[in-house]
C-alpha cells in the first residue's frame, strides 16, 4: 500500500511537472497567425516584386507608429523641392508640445532642426516631433494628412487613409501590411540618401539619450531599420528591411501581442522566407508614384497663379513616365510658398538616379520645349509675393546649364528631375558640399524625354575613365548623394 501511495504522488509531480514544461515551451514559441485577431504580416522580396508570405496582408488595420514612415517620406519630399534643408529651423507650436507620450518633451516657442526632427521620428518615435513637422510643412495637422493620404495613392498604398502625422489613435487612420511594404520599399527607392536615418541606434536630445525601438537592429544580421509602431488598438507592429548575402526582403508584422512575440515573429519570417529570395540584379521596377488619385476628401479646383498648391511629388523612373500635370491639382496648402501651377508641377517632381542610360529623343525639340517652359515660369512667377517665414530658402544657383554634355571622357549622374532648376540645384548641392571629390569636373544638365515627358540629367563630366567615375561615385554616396556612373 505505501509503495502504491509513493507511486500516485510521484506520478503527480511528474505530471505536474509535463504541464509547466508544455506551458514554458507555448509561451516561449511565436503564436500563430491565427490566433490572434489583429495579426497581419506579408513578406516581400525586394528584387523580384514577389510576395513570398502572407497573411491577412490586405486586411485593413491600424499603422500606430508606423505613420511616422510617411511623415518622414513628405518631409524628406519637401528638402528636395528646397523648401527645407537639414539645416533648416522647424517652430514648436503649442498644440505640437501639448501631444500626448511618446514625446521628447518639445516647448511652445522652441525650434528644433530639421535634421533633429528626422532622428527623433525614426529613433524615438516622437508624437510632437511629428506635428511639428505636420504644422510647418502644411500649416496644420489636417492639411498634412491630406498630403500624407494623396503621397500614399501615388505610391499605390490603396488602402491606407492618414488622419494624424503621429500614429495616436484614430479610429479612421486605416493601412494594410500590404500598403506597409510598398511604403518600406518607397523609401529605399525614392530616398536612398535619406534611408540610413532608419538604421539609428541612438538619439539625444538635452540630457537625454534614447535607444531605438526596433531591438532587431543590431540583433538581427542584414536588418537595416525600419519602424515601429504600438497603441492598444493596433498591438505591436514591425516594418523591418532586411538586406543580407545578395537577398533583399521587406516583411511587415502587425498586431502582436507583445513587443517580444512581435519581433520573435519577425525573426521566424526572415529566418523562413529571405533565403527563398533572389540573388542578383534587380528586376522589379522601382516604386513609381502615379498621378495622384480623388483625395478622401475630394480636392479643390486649382487657385488661380497667384494662389498656392500643394503637390504630393512623384516619384519618376527610367521605366515610367512622369505624372501628369493632374499632380498639380492637391489640395492647397497655406503654408507653400507662392507659385504658379507649372512651376509648382516641376518644383514638386522628384529627384531619381535611374536614367543614366535612358535614350535621349528628338534632343532640340526637347530643349526648344524647355526653354519655353522655363520662359512661362519666369513670365508667371514676375508677379507672385516674396516668399516669407524663416524657413531656409532654396540654394541659389548659377544659370550656366550647357546644353550638350562636355566631350570625353566618363560622366556622373546624381539625379534626374522634371525641372531643370532643381536639376542645377542638385549640381550646385554637390559642387559646394564634395569639391575635394568632384576636382575640376564640369556640372552640366541634359534634356532627355521619357514616354513624352520632359526630364533633366544632373550631371558632372570630365573623369577619364570608368574606374575614376566609379570611385567618384563611391565617395559621393559616402556624403549621402545619389550616384550612377556612365560612359559619355
Amino acid at each position: 500500500m505505501l509503495n502504491h501511495s509513493k507511486s500516485r504522488k510521484s506520478l503527480r509531480i511528474f505530471v505536474r511537472f509535463a504541464c509547466f514544461m508544455a506551458l514554458a515551451v507555448a509561451l516561449a514559441t511565436p503564436q500563430p497567425a491565427f490566433a490572434n485577431a489583429k495579426y497581419a504580416g506579408i513578406v516581400v522580396d525586394v528584387k523580384t516584386g514577389r510576395t513570398l508570405y502572407a497573411s491577412n496582408a490586405d486586411a485593413p488595420r491600424y499603422p500606430a507608429s508606423l505613420t511616422k514612415m510617411m511623415t518622414l517620406y513628405v518631409l524628406f519630399e519637401e528638402i528636395e523641392r528646397g523648401r527645407f534643408s537639414r539645416d533648416s529651423q522647424l517652430q514648436v507650436s503649442e498644440n505640437a508640445a501639448n501631444q500626448p507620450p511618446t514625446k521628447i518633451g518639445l516647448r511652445a516657442g522652441q525650434t528644433i532642426k530639421v535634421d533633429t526632427a528626422i532622428r527623433a521620428l525614426a529613433v524615438k518615435s516622437a508624437n510632437d516631433v511629428a506635428v511639428v513637422v505636420a504644422e510647418n510643412v502644411s500649416g496644420s495637422v489636417p492639411a498634412f494628412a491630406n498630403r500624407m493620404t494623396r503621397t500614399a495613392r501615388a505610391i499605390g498604398m490603396k488602402m491606407t487613409i492618414f488622419r494624424n502625422p503621429s500614429g495616436l489613435p484614430d479610429a479612421k487612420q486605416k493601412t494594410t501590411a500590404r500598403d506597409m511594404a510598398l511604403l518600406g520599399q518607397a523609401l529605399q527607392d525614392r530616398f536612398p540618401q535619406y534611408y540610413d536615418y532608419f538604421s539609428t541606434r541612438r538619439f539625444s536630445w538635452g540630457k537625454k539619450n534614447y535607444r531605438n525601438t526596433n531591438r532587431l537592429l543590431g540583433a538581427v544580421r542584414g536588418v537595416d531599420g525600419i519602424k515601429t509602431g504600438y497603441t492598444r488598438a493596433s498591438g505591436f507592429n514591425l516594418v523591418t528591411s532586411v538586406d543580407r548575402d545578395g537577398r533583399k526582403i521587406v516583411a511587415v508584422v502587425m498586431g502582436g501581442r507583445t513587443s517580444k512575440s512581435r519581433n520573435a515573429q519577425m525573426k521566424t519570417l526572415i529566418a523562413r522566407y529571405l533565403p527563398k529570395a533572389k540573388r542578383g540584379k534587380r528586376t522589379a521596377p522601382l516604386l513609381v508614384a502615379r498621378a495622384a488619385q480623388p483625395t478622401i476628401p475630394s480636392r479643390p479646383k486649382p487657385r488661380p497663379p497667384t494662389g498656392t498648391v500643394d503637390v504630393a511629388a512623384p516619384l519618376v523612373v527610367a521605366n515610367a513616365a512622369v505624372p501628369s500635370a493632374e499632380v498639380a491639382r492637391a489640395k492647397p496648402d497655406a503654408s507653400n510658398s507662392p507659385a504658379d501651377p507649372i512651376g509648382e508641377q516641376i518644383a514638386g517632381a522628384a529627384r531619381v538616379t535611374e536614367l543614366g542610360y535612358a535614350r535621349s529623343e528628338n534632343t532640340e525639340r526637347v530643349r526648344l520645349a524647355a526653354l519655353v517652359e522655363v520662359s512661362a515660369r519666369r513670365h508667371a512667377n514676375a508677379d507672385a509675393p516674396p516668399q516669407t517665414g524663416n524657413r531656409t530658402p532654396p540654394a541659389k544657383v548659377a544659370d550656366s546649364r550647357q546644353e550638350t554634355p562636355p566631350p570625353g571622357g566618363w560622366h556622373i549622374q546624381i539625379g534626374a528631375t522634371p525641372s531643370e532648376q532643381a536639376a542645377r540645384r542638385l549640381l550646385s548641392d554637390a559642387s559646394s558640399r564634395a569639391a575635394d571629390i568632384l576636382g575640376a569636373a564640369d556640372p552640366f544638365t541634359e534634356p532627355v524625354t521619357k514616354d513624352g515627358q520632359v526630364l533633366y540629367r544632373a550631371r558632372f563630366a570630365g573623369f577619364a575613365g570608368k574606374q575614376e567615375a566609379r570611385t567618384a561615385c563611391v565617395n559621393l554616396k559616402r556624403r549621402s548623394f545619389s550616384c550612377l556612373a556612365v560612359p559619355n
